[in-house]
């Protein structure tokens, strides 16, 4: 394991963190039943992740800004619980919602970037 590259990914985790923990806080609202803090971050994370992959960025800030930052700006983990708590409190709809929100525009932003991306 190439130590340069451990604190490359660590640089841009931190700041990613950072990121995603201040707009889930600003816009994730408990009265609410659609997390929408965590669909902003999931679906801008999706689209960012494959303008770099279109760009064709170098291995290093691929590093930095791919797998450290957006690796920890957006959360499949938070995401998962959200679906389960949506599901466990009876807000069916919110929860179908939420799934199908994330997964396609995810996917479809993603493709997006992709395509984007390969024009620089």
């Amino acid at each position: 394991m190439n130590w340069m590259y451990l604190l490359i990914v660590g640089v841009g985790g931190f700041f990613g963190a950072i990121m995603r923990y201040s707009i889930s806080g600003k816009m994730n609202d408990p009265e609410k039943a659609v997390p929408m803090g965590t669909l902003l971050v999931n679906l801008t994370g999706a689209f960012l992740l494959g303008l770099l992959i279109g760009a064709g960025v170098d291995e290093l800030l691929l590093l930095l800004l791919g797998t450290g930052f957006l690796g920890a700006f957006t959360t499949f983990s938070t995401l998962k619980l959200e679906m389960g708590v949506l599901w466990r409190k009876g807000n069916k709809r919110e929860f179908f919602l939420y799934t199908g929100l994330t997964y396609v525009l995810g996917i479809a932003l993603a493709f997006l970037g992709v395509v984007c991306g390969s024009y620089f």
